[in-house]
């Protein structure tokens, strides 16, 4: 191989490598936001990891009737107003990513994770959930990568009893 041939293919590779990371850092931005939905929480921010036209829907028999899809940046927005309100939904919420599986191609990506979600409630139920998220994202003009098409699908949910204690945190010895 030539010198001009080696350096076009360590450009498309650090370019994909560039992507991967911008991908992955907008979908753990977004769980981020997530677990700490409540009043204070800045729409704008959460919305600004979307594309202008995008899609968030829930998918397969639980998700498709609780969340449905929602088509508009505008009705993802206000869905996502409706874990805002002054007495948040959430009391604790946490996610967590992993099975990572994302392809590039040119400006447009698929990615696929599992996720385990888990929450409690301000009326004291507490829930373990998990579910695969099947997720478009675009390349915008500016270069930032922004969800395009979210996709939610319930894998397993069930409630527990609670997920913090104040029982004495078990630790080796320190003599």
């Amino acid at each position: 191989m030539n010198d001009k041939m080696n350096l076009t293919a360590i450009l498309q590779r650090l370019t994909q490598l560039e992507a991967h990371v911008a991908i992955r850092n907008c979908i753990n931005r977004y769980m981020e936001i997530c677990d700490t939905l409540d009043a204070g929480t800045d729409l704008n921010e959460l919305m600004d990891l979307f594309d202008e036209d995008s899609i968030w829907e829930g998918i397969g028999e639980k998700y498709a009737q609780s969340f449905g899809r929602l088509s508009s940046r505008q009705v993802i927005h206000d869905m996502f107003k409706g874990y805002t309100q002054k007495e948040s939904h959430f009391v604790m919420n946490a996610h967590f990513v992993s099975s990572e599986q994302i392809y590039v191609e040119d400006t447009q990506a698929k990615a696929t994770w599992l996720m385990l979600q888990t929450s409690t409630f301000r009326d004291g139920r507490s829930h373990l959930n998990t579910a695969k998220l099947s997720v478009i994202f675009k390349q915008q003009q500016d270069g930032h990568w922004k969800i395009k098409h979210f996709q939610t699908e319930n894998i397993f949910s069930r409630p527990v009893s609670h997920w913090n204690s104040t029982a004495e945190l078990p630790v080796p010895s320190q003599k």
